[in-house]
């Protein structure tokens, strides 16, 4: 499965019809959740009462299914004007609150990971996103490559060829399987997924390995030697940013205690904001495809670091930079481009000291702050950029992984504790490799290894 996706060039009334069936799938979703809430509470109002559990009131299912069939029963008096939109509206509102309900219940019972997920809320019409999913119905691209065709919203205009896409259908190649118009920044997109068959690929250099340390003074730092700038998207566009956050400020704003709605300056504003966020996603997503892409299609083999982003953010000096770079992002495209590109993805234990680890002679340090930017050994006496020594022992790991399959590999066990291990160094000439004999000394105190001392 691929996802596709385009900007949309609508004249006022397709976007007045994009609304609308926005709103008929917020209101589809409002209504569900009312009734099952509903339901739960009477029912448990019931059990307080001494009512067996085969009189209680019927419960009402919480599937996609059983909720499609509940509104189907109510839309002629809950929403005379049904009529007037695609079904598909009505669908994407209900589908998304079966999936926040099977959430909600897997995440109670332990089924789900991740952070507990609440119970569903209703969806306010101004702090909503608008979007719409199609799923059946007439949904293709239109032999100018510049315009698409989806139920009830008729002949869209694209604001880019979607030739790519195009020419995938034309070969019969790729299937598309669903369409979703969102507004996202100011701007309407619709993304089209797709089953895709994809040809077998192989790196251009399907033997070589590539560590990839990953940080804040350069966004990546290659075992090859080369470094990433990081572009620091938001930093650029903070000073504007903090130009339109003061210009908000001065309008007329919401206010949910008095139900005072904002001014129309208000809005235009606001909207001005959002599309520079948008324009700073778009390039910092842009960055990343590209530097990901190039890196999958290069070498057969990409080793990261299973970073814990969450902790790291938790550091209030370093969680903005952290969040502009875009650390778990780059994992993500890494993980599924590999898949594509025929080679693999390792990723090193959380716990591995790769910036502690002498890339020589692999001594390793109880400890380095953050403020060593380079790593010198006490034993082979190596000195060298502390980000490139940790890419140097990424890629030096690719030896301890099976060769075979690809995509994401689990890492070699490592705990939290750092033992020093120092190298017996020997006598050598000018100009040779280091050699000796690597032993193990027991530390003589516990030492902690946090996500947040690796430097980054």
């Amino acid at each position: 499965m691929q996802a596709y996706r385009f900007g949309l060039d609508l004249t006022p009334g397709q976007e007045r019809n994009l609304f609308a069936h926005a709103g008929a799938a917020r209101v589809a979703y409002n209504w569900a959740l009312a009734r099952v809430k509903a339901v739960m509470d009477q029912r448990a109002a019931e059990r307080t009462y001494g009512v067996p559990d085969d009189l209680l009131t019927p419960s009402l299912p919480w599937s996609l299914a059983g909720l499609r069939k509940a509104w189907n029963q109510a839309k002629a008096e809950t929403a005379p004007w049904w009529g007037e939109v695609s079904k598909e509206a009505f669908n994407t509102g209900l589908d998304a609150l079966a999936r926040g309900l099977k959430n909600w219940v897997g995440s109670r019972s332990g089924k789900r990971a991740g952070r507990p997920v609440g119970f569903p809320r209703c969806k306010s019409r101004r702090r909503t996103t608008p979007s719409v999913r199609f799923t059946t119905g007439a949904i293709r691209v239109e032999p100018d490559r510049m315009h698409v065709v989806l139920p009830r919203l008729g002949r869209l205009k694209l604001h880019e060829s979607a030739r790519k896409l195009a020419r995938r259908l034309d070969n019969g190649t790729a299937r598309i399987m669903s369409a979703t118009v969102r507004r996202d920044g100011g701007r309407w997109h619709v993304a089209f997924t797709v089953e895709v068959e994809r040809a077998e690929r192989r790196p251009a250099q399907p033997g070589a390995v590539v560590g990839v340390d990953v940080g804040v003074k350069h966004l990546a730092v290659l075992s090859t030697g080369e470094l990433v700038d990081n572009p620091r998207h938001l930093v650029a566009a903070q000073n504007r940013m903090r130009a339109l956050g003061r210009a908000l400020s001065r309008r007329t704003g919401p206010d949910r205690r008095t139900g005072r709605r904002p001014s129309r300056r208000w809005e235009r504003a606001a909207a001005r904001l959002g599309r520079a966020y948008a324009r700073v996603a778009d390039l910092r997503r842009d960055g990343l495809h590209k530097l990901t892409t190039r890196l999958t299609r290069e070498h057969g083999t990409v080793v990261v670091e299973d970073l814990n982003v969450t902790g790291m953010m938790a550091n209030r000096k370093l969680a903005r930079h952290i969040a502009d770079a875009g650390f778990a992002e780059i994992r993500r495209q890494l993980a599924y481009k590999t898949e594509w590109n025929g080679g693999r993805l390792l990723v090193a234990d959380r716990w591995y000291p790769s910036s502690k680890t002498c890339s020589g002679c692999g001594a390793v340090k109880a400890k380095l702050p953050l403020s060593e930017r380079e790593y010198t050994c006490e034993a082979c006496g190596l000195v060298i950029d502390r980000d490139r020594n940790a890419s140097l022992n990424l890629a030096a790991l690719a030896a301890q992984f099976d060769t075979a399959g690809s995509g994401p590999v689990a890492a070699r066990g490592a705990d939290r504790k750092t033992r020093i291990r120092r190298q017996v160094a020997v006598k050598r000439e000018p100009g040779t490799t280091p050699v000796g004999q690597t032993g193990t000394v027991p530390p003589q105190g516990r030492t902690t290894h946090r996500a947040l001392t690796k430097a980054h």
